[in-house]
């Protein structure tokens, strides 16, 4: 279901915008933070970093991986499942938020990135789930 536009990039991926024109302060946060390759921004929309270098299979997995968090903002039931203590201190720091740092394992999970750390059962369900509502293959 990922949509493209006639300028290569995506107006919608998995039925979340694609937003190109950044507000002047996320253009600085990634200016600022060139390590962060993309978000899902506060109007539901998937902002990618034009400061970071990735190819085009890595800013499809960064494009998954936000539109999940969308989804899971929105349109799907927020992840409750329980971290592993590796992923809990994998995670110490990222936010003082569990419920976000679930969001960004499941997130992770589906689009295949390894910082996830080690899925638990219940976390690949969960993941099943969302990939079926969000229709990945």
């Amino acid at each position: 279901m990922p949509g493209g536009g006639a300028s290569g990039y995506p107006q919608g991926f998995y039925g979340i915008g694609v937003r190109q024109d950044l507000f002047p302060g996320e253009d600085d946060y990634f200016r600022r933070n060139p390590n962060v390759t993309g978000m899902a921004a506060e109007d539901d929309r998937i902002i990618m970093n034009p400061y970071s270098r990735l190819n085009d299979a890595q800013r499809r997995a960064v494009m998954l991986n936000e539109a999940a968090r969308v989804h899971m903002r929105r349109n799907f039931d927020a992840p409750q499942f329980t971290l592993t203590p590796a992923q809990t201190e994998r995670f110490k720091g990222y936010s003082d938020d569990e419920a976000d740092v679930r969001a960004t394992i499941a997130a992770r999970i589906l689009s295949g990135d390894m910082s996830a750390g080690d899925a638990t059962p219940e976390q690949t369900e969960y993941v099943s789930r969302l990939r079926q509502f969000m229709g990945v293959r």
